[in-house]
């Protein structure tokens, strides 16, 4: 017990120490900063407001902004991720899917095809028309002959493997799309594109909690005569919302930090936190004491958020981890 005690205050230490350093460098001067380390406050350092005063008075619209937008941003991308998530999740867990994938590959093409058409100048309904009317074609008469299809499993896994690609690797063409939409600088742009990002995230993590849940309560409720859509609200949703909780605030998490995206997406309109708190590495160098003040106002509502949903998260994390 001994052991495990050292142990356990041990790696707590290790967790907490940021956080703390964060706490008592947003009460130094500059001076203090820099001519530290100095550890306790009244001891080592007189404690200022040197840097609040400076982020949030001096400054003046400087941190309300970005921080409205990255709430906005961040709960509604979140709450969009997880609605559309769940709901490809249960599909995945009660239905069964075959898709051949040689027709997963002439959509692809196809919609290669309608692009093309469309930076040729041809109006996009007549491109969309053409491109459905090939698929069609191509399902009607190859597709029969196709051999070979995809599981469940396979699809997940082609989900999640879109996280695995790192967000730079697709700036370019989302950074064009939304320039040719008239969509830069717009809460619109962010929004979709943090969806889109974490939306494998939460299709895989939302499966785990549904495939706990026994397919025997929703069968009883058939017989009752309960519809499929009664079934999801009255049994399935409120026996995963542990789960459901957890998802959401790791989403949010994830919104909530994103920078690289935000940095090509967003303008002085939509900027966020994270691009305000990299902005204070002026030319004389990190201002330590402005990105302390702006991290700790920056992760305050998530903390907040995991200790109210505490319950809800531990529950969420175990389900699925015992199977029996």
């Amino acid at each position: 017990m001994i052991v495990s005690y050292i142990l356990l205050l041990s790696w707590t230490f290790l967790v907490l120490f940021p956080v703390y350093w964060l706490f008592v460098t947003a009460f130094k001067l500059p001076i203090d900063v820099n001519t530290g380390p100095k550890y306790l406050m009244y001891v080592d350092f007189q404690p200022s407001d040197h840097a609040w005063r400076e982020m949030f008075v001096a400054s003046g619209d400087l941190v309300t902004r970005p921080y409205k937008n990255t709430a906005i941003v961040g709960f509604i991308s979140a709450v969009l991720a997880l609605i559309l998530g769940s709901g490809a999740s249960y599909a995945l867990s009660r239905f069964t899917f075959r898709p051949k994938p040689g027709l997963v590959l002439a959509f692809v093409v196809c919609a290669v095809l309608v692009i093309l058409m469309v930076n040729l100048e041809v109006p996009w309904q007549v491109a969309v028309a053409a491109g459905l009317g090939i698929f069609v074609l191509v399902t009607l008469t190859i597709g029969r002959r196709l051999k070979g299809s995809m599981t469940n499993d396979d699809i997940a896994f082609w989900l999640i493997s879109q996280r695995m690609l790192p967000p730079v690797a697709v700036l370019v063409p989302i950074y064009i799309l939304f320039q040719n939409f008239g969509l830069l600088n717009t809460y619109t742009a962010l929004i979709v594109t943090y969806t889109a990002v974490n939306l494998p995230l939460a299709i895989w993590f939302t499966r785990d909690y549904f495939k706990s849940i026994p397919i025997e309560l929703e069968e009883s409720a058939f017989i009752d005569g309960a519809s499929r859509y009664q079934v999801l609200y009255k049994i399935v949703l409120p026996l995963s919302a542990p789960g459901l909780v957890a998802t959401f605030l790791i989403v949010l998490i994830f919104a909530w930090n994103e920078y690289t995206l935000g940095l090509f997406l967003s303008g002085a309109d939509t900027q966020t936190m994270p691009m305000l708190v990299v902005g204070q590495n002026a030319t004389r160098g990190p201002q330590w004491w402005n990105i302390s003040v702006l991290v700790l106002v920056m992760i305050a509502p998530v903390v907040v958020l995991s200790i109210v949903l505490e319950r809800f998260i531990a529950r969420g994390i175990l389900i699925g981890a015992v199977k029996g």
